[in-house]
This record gives structure tokens, sequence and C-alpha cells, in this order.
């Protein structure tokens, strides 16, 4: 985490310290939450529509804080705590964050994309592992208050920082790279996620794109190749770009994929050598895969090491977890998030796997897709094969269009729309048996592991 005097601070955010007394107290880490101060740390109060930190400050003091900072246009600062007078506390924030990188030799690997962020992040922080000193994001701190608070947790000899990225609209991505400055950036696919603030695909696209902004001159950038919007883009850009993808024509491909209950083997071209394994389900996470592989290389982690990342890897909770449920019966916990293209890879996902009596899915509403989230959904439910799959639950009013594009090929005794979940748990319950295989995902809002807990 950064260490550095307060005067120090004060110089990075272009700040100004209240008294000379508190120039040279030694500050360990920040804090934007008093509730998980720790001694040592700089609390930074962050001003919101419904919260002011700044109304914390003494309670931060009081749970360990050294100093704070203080925004110009708030009133009464108190005159017993150190201070920096800042003209912005989230503008000094973000210009902290940036410096302190700047001030370490670490690389930066920058993630962004519509789906897959977190699996590819998790992915590359694995394989980079086997040779540096690798820290990543946690959780879901990878917008532009989250970004800066992971680059603050940096210890000083971190080797390589794996960020992701995420957005709430255009030019948060911009920030954001602006920010870290990354050696390499992966942008994942182009999906239909924030089709509500963005329009379009293309719009999307232009915003994932954004990436770039602060990307090295001599930088790397690995994008999915089977991708037109990204491929365009890429055809242009003054880096270096690597592809990746299913078609032969990317630099990075696979040559053999099997599936098995455990995880995903595979092979890649020109390593028709060696044996990949992930842990992991689902055909789509071998692009992830493979964009770690990409990364991997640039930065000269040798095969072995690569193979044994891979094998190794702990992913976030909730993406494309098997477990084990009540008597016998085996889930997908997918809930942490979903779109049309991340939902439809779920349920190829269960229709590819074998050696289960039957199987069922649980859908949630796709949540930000804009005025055709309906026709999303029905088309969802529409592309179901009803000779692989023997159950399909819905929870939610957007869903309930996926559960009418499915009455198109199913029976409608084998389909099943709820907008109470304690119905549609009770359904569920009733008719799983041991050997059968229930996937579960839907968008974040939905809390669709609630249904998987029910099931464990």
């Amino acid at each position: 985490m950064i260490k550095r005097k307060l005067n120090d601070v004060a110089a990075w955010v272009n700040g100004e310290v209240v008294g000379l007394e508190g120039a040279s107290i030694n500050v360990a880490g920040v804090s934007t939450d008093t509730r998980t101060i720790q001694n040592g740390n700089l609390y930074i109060p962050l001003v919101g529509e419904n919260f002011n930190g700044h109304d914390f400050v003494g309670a931060a003091i009081e749970n360990g804080a050294v100093g704070a900072l203080w925004q110009k246009n708030q009133p009464n600062p108190p005159s017993n705590i150190p201070l920096i007078y800042v003209e912005d506390t989230l503008l000094a924030l973000q210009e902290l964050a940036k410096n302190y990188l700047g001030s370490t030799s670490a690389k930066v690997v920058g993630i962004t994309g519509s789906n897959g962020k977190t699996t590819t992040k998790d992915m590359v922080t694995s394989v980079l592992a086997t040779t540096y000193k690798v820290q990543k994001t946690e959780g879901n701190y990878n917008n532009h208050i989250g970004l800066p608070l992971t680059i603050l947790r940096l210890e000083e000899d971190t080797e390589i920082a794996v960020l992701e990225m995420g957005m709430s609209g255009r030019g948060e991505i911009e920030l954001l790279s602006t920010i870290a400055k990354p050696d390499a950036a992966i942008i994942t696919n182009i999906g239909e996620s924030h089709l509500q603030d963005l329009g379009s695909r293309e719009g999307i696209s232009e915003a994932k794109f954004e990436i770039t902004t602060g990307l090295l001159e001599d930088g790397s950038l690995v994008i999915h190749g089977d991708e037109p919007l990204l491929t365009e883009k890429g055809g242009n850009a003054p880096f270096r770009v690597v592809t990746f993808g299913s078609s032969t024509e990317n630099d990075y491909y696979p040559v053999q994929i099997e599936q098995k209950s455990d995880g995903t083997y595979f092979k890649i071209n020109g390593k028709e050598d060696t044996e990949f394994f992930i842990p992991v389900l689902g055909k789509h996470n071998i692009n992830n895969a493979l964009s770690a592989v990409a990364i991997a290389q640039l930065f000269d982690v040798s095969i072995p090491n690569i193979k044994k990342g891979l094998e190794q890897i702990k992913l976030t909770g909730m993406r494309t977890e098997l477990i084990e449920g009540k008597d016998g019966v085996a889930i997908i916990n997918d809930a942490y998030n979903a779109s049309p293209t991340s939902m439809r890879a779920a349920i190829i996902l269960l229709q590819d796997l074998k050696d289960y009596s039957r199987k069922m899915v649980v859908l949630g509403d796709m949540l930000e897709l804009g005025e055709n989230e309906e026709t999303f959904h029905y088309e969802v439910g529409k592309g179901i094969d009803k000779t692989k799959i023997d159950y399909v639950f819905t929870f939610g009013a957007l869903a309930k269009q996926i559960a009418e594009g499915a009455k198109v090929n199913f029976p409608e005794d084998q389909v099943f729309a709820f907008e109470d979940k304690q119905d549609l748990i009770t359904k569920v319950k009733e008719t799983v048996r041991g050997g059968d295989i229930v996937l579960v995902k839907g968008s974040r809002g939905m809390k669709l592991e609630e249904v998987v807990t029910a099931l464990t």
C-alpha cells in the first residue's frame, strides 16, 4: 500500500497541508469508508448525491486515520485534525493513485469488455503470478473510485498490476486508462450490456476502445479477433495488436477442445504438444484463457508456467461455478451477471455437458439492454434446444419473454415463468431430483444466488 508523508501526498494532489506540524506525519494506506479505516490510513471523504464523507472525518480519526483530505468548498473544517485542502476530493484520489503508480516500477495490464472481464482478470493474474509478484483488482473495485483505491493498495515491490476497468457510461474507461497508463490491455468482447446508455454495439465498442487512451506507445492491445467492431479499430491502431478467438485468422486460437465435468481441456495453435486445462466450465472461457496466454507471452512467461497458472486459477464467485446441491443435484452458479451473449454461452455449456439425467435452466432478467430488451430475452428463450434441455424456469418481468420464446419449441408443461422468487424456488425444488443439473443465471439485481442457496 501507499506509504508516504502527508506533505508528499499533498504535493501529488496539488493540495495544501494545514499546519506545518502535520506535514511529516506518515500515511500508510487510504480509505474512503470510516467502517474499514486501518491505523495509519489517510481518510478521503467523498461527496455523493445522498452522502458527504466530510461529516465523518472525526469518526475516521477516532478509528485510526492520521489525517484526511478536505474539499475547499465544504464548510466547518475541523481545526484539531491534520488536513490536506484540495479542490475536489474525488479528483485528488484519482491523481494520488496516478502519481503513486507512476512512482513504482509496476507494469500494468488493463482489462475491459462486455463479458468475461473478471474471469479474464483472474486468469491473467494466475498465469503471471507464476513468474512475477502480481496484484489484481479485488471484488468489483473497477470504477472511477475502485480502480484508484486498488492502485493505492499495491505494494511497492509489485511487478505487475492487473486492473479491471468497468464503466457506467462513455468516458469512464478513458479516465481509468489515463490513471493506470497500461503497458498492455485486453478487450474481451463486445456484447449488449450498456445498450441502454450507449445505444448500439458500435457505441459500446467505442467506449471499450477507450482503454487505449492511456496505453503506452510501445504497449500491446489484445482483442477478440472474431469481433469486426474490434478488428476494424485495431487495424488502424498505432500500437501492437494481438488477436485471439475461434477463427484460424487469429494469433491465438484453439485447435482442440474437450469439455469435462471438472473443467475444460484444450490445445492452442503452434503449441499442439501441450494440453492446457482450466478448472472452469464453458467453451466460451477458452477465449478468456487465450487472452491470458497472449498476455503471458508478452511478458515472457514460459509455456510450462502458463500451463501451471491456468490449472490453478481461483475465480471470483458466482461465475460458471459448478457446485454440489442437495440429494445429488448439480448446480452451475452463474448468478453474478448476465447479458444475451453470456446467457447464450452458459446455455450452450449446459447443453454440451454429459453424464446428467436431466438439464434445467433458471434464468432471470437481463438488465440495461435498452429499447429492444424484450426481443433480446425472447430470442434467448427461442434459442434453447429442447432436445438438450428438459425444463426452463424464469424469474422476472423481462425474463417472462425468455419463457415465451422457449414455448415456441417446448411443451408448456416444461416452461415456467415466475415473478415471485419463493414460488420459483418451490417449483424448482419440486422438480429436481438426483442426477439432474441446473444452470442459474441472471443479472446481479435479480439475486438468483438465493435460488442456488435454496438448492444447496
